[in-house]
């Protein structure tokens, strides 16, 4: 038998023991060097003190900086991008300062997208450049760019096409795999009376980063994915094509890749396609088609919904608006493996707004989704049975709510003969008198919860609350002097 301990011989709790450490006493200790020398224990030490000290009650914020834009403003891992990435600030010390900009330029040269790059830490790169993040880059006149996010240096440039003009950046597998998107091709009546074949919507140039390695560049053809075709994603390894039928079908990125490239490119090496011959990546030929499907891929999965559809969770479940009137404002969550609605999977926040309410699976992989209307977040949680046949149940792990005045939903009317009326007031639930919900991101490192609040008019400025992860509690508010009103999704 083990002998019992007094109160006072007891072992104290373990979160009682990491309350008593201050932020004063986490820096004396790793100044001392008593933490571990492994790299990600330190990292996690410093994320905790980060944390702590944003936390603290005597913590507050003081706008020490400020810059307008005509364009949108991107920010990524301390780094801010003005004039469509042309100027990068650093945010890493007191106040931003001026990192590099790059050298003016036309606008048939312009940055019209970006993708911020960070190296693996499990491997060796084969140039030493390859290891140090950087931005990716697409121009108006289709050159793909990798540049230094520290100096602006050009480390590698790669030339698509001069005939397609591709504008979007997006990811495939994040870090891993990235896809440039042409815009949509439209042949003039000139054209079409000359004889050009316009059943080519758009094309995708597809590769791997770290090194940046050429996959192939896919032609979208309606011929074989239909003449109802109207938009193409590449997310997780799936092609998802969009119908104007409200139809979405996902097929396999890797079968489309066995089955139709015609031959493996590599940037930087001659080639010779159908007697035509230059370098892979090159002007003035840039890189050619090589991925030709001509007939359709086998279908993994279909469903008809009005906004398209999200994957996600674990297991895989897809959120989508099925097609009528009478499923509009609805979300409804599914079973990937059987298209099986989960048990509460109808979700409606039954608000009346300018701008619909925003659903999407949680970035953390905690198996959760996000839905936000203009005054409540709700976080819900998928359960599932794992090795069992049970339909998986959509439950609310917890609530945010904006501070509204009850009162206000009414109002009292008297007439001429003294008699009390009361009449409903009917306002929108983003109405600039109330307070309202705008973005809602995820801090990674923090594990916070981050959601921008707007004002009442009449108070003005708007706030950022910090709420815990994991319950939902408010953690933090930061009052923030002007009002935040978003007006492009690009933004960040």
């Amino acid at each position: 038998m083990c002998p019992k301990h007094t109160a006072s011989q007891q072992r104290p709790l373990t979160r009682q023991r990491r309350s008593t450490k201050n932020a004063c006493r986490y820096m004396d200790h790793r100044v001392k060097g008593l933490y571990s020398t492994d790299a990600g224990c330190l990292l996690r030490r410093n994320l905790s003190l980060l944390r702590e000290i944003l936390l603290n009650d005597d913590t507050t914020f003081e706008l020490v900086w400020s810059k307008s834009s005509k364009s949108p403003v991107s920010y990524e891992c301390g780094r801010l991008y003005f004039e469509n990435y042309r100027c990068c600030y650093t945010s890493q010390q007191t106040k931003p300062s001026l990192l590099y900009e790059l050298p003016k330029c036309s606008r048939a040269e312009k940055i019209e997208d970006a993708l911020f790059l960070r190296s693996p830490l499990g491997g060796t790169l084969p140039s030493p450049s390859d290891q140090r993040p950087s931005l990716l880059t697409l121009s108006a006149n289709s050159w793909l760019c990798r540049i230094c996010s520290d100096t602006g240096e050009v480390l590698q440039r790669v030339y698509l096409s001069p005939q397609h003009k591709f504008r979007y950046l997006a990811w495939d597998d994040s870090q891993e795999t990235v896809y440039a998107k042409s815009i949509q091709r439209k042949l003039s009546p000139l054209a079409r009376q000359a004889g050009l074949d316009d059943s080519v919507l758009m094309y995708l140039a597809v590769f791997q980063v770290f090194p940046l390695k050429l996959i192939g560049v896919l032609e979208i053809n309606k011929r074989v994915f239909g003449n109802t075709v109207v938009d193409v994603v590449l997310t997780q390894g799936v092609l998802a094509v969009s119908h104007r039928t409200h139809s979405v079908r996902l097929y396999s990125f890797e079968r489309i890749v066995q089955m139709f490239r015609t031959k493996k490119l590599v940037t930087g090496e001659p080639y010779d396609v159908s007697g035509t011959q230059g370098i892979v990546g090159e002007p003035p030929l840039g890189i050619p088609v090589n991925i030709r499907i001509s007939e359709a891929p086998p279908v993994l999965f279909e469903v008809c919904s009005q906004e398209g559809m999200q994957i996600g969770g674990n297991p895989f479940h897809f959120i989508y608006t099925p097609s009528g009137k009478e499923h509009k404002g609805t979300h409804h969550v599914c079973s990937l493996k059987d298209g099986m609605l989960a048990k509460n999977g109808v979700q409606d926040m039954d608000c009346c707004s300018i701008e619909s309410d925003l659903i999407f699976f949680h970035p953390d992989q905690s198996a959760r989704i996000i839905h936000v209307a203009p005054n409540t977040v709700n976080v819900l949680k998928i359960l599932t049975e794992w090795g069992g046949g049970n339909q998986s149940e959509i439950v609310k792990d917890f609530s945010i709510t904006a501070q509204r005045d009850r009162n206000a939903a009414s109002q009292v009317t008297v007439t001429s003969s003294g008699r009390t009326v009361k009449r409903r007031v009917y306002q929108l639930d983003d109405d600039p008198e109330n307070e309202t919900f705008g973005r809602v991101e995820y801090e990674d490192e923090l594990d916070l919860l981050q959601v921008v609040v707007k004002h009442r008019e009449e108070s003005g400025g708007s706030s950022v609350c910090l709420h815990d992860n994991s319950s939902g509690a408010m953690m933090k508010r930061i009052l923030l002097p002007v009002s935040l009103d978003e007006v492009s999704s690009v933004a960040n």
